[in-house]
């Protein structure tokens, strides 16, 4: 087991790039969330 460290520090570089991308693609989809919302109402006014 002398390379368990290295198996550490590995799975927690893993772990952290993967936490990383999953916050970025929940602020992405928050995002669009938005701009849909947005849009909906643009268009809801432009057509009264």
């Amino acid at each position: 087991m002398d390379n368990f460290p290295y198996l550490f520090a590995a799975y927690t570089v893993i772990i952290i790039i993967l936490l990383v991308y999953v916050f970025s693609l929940h602020q992405r989809q928050a995002r669009l969330r938005q701009e849909l919302e947005n849009l909906k109402t643009s268009l809801k006014e432009k057509s009264k």
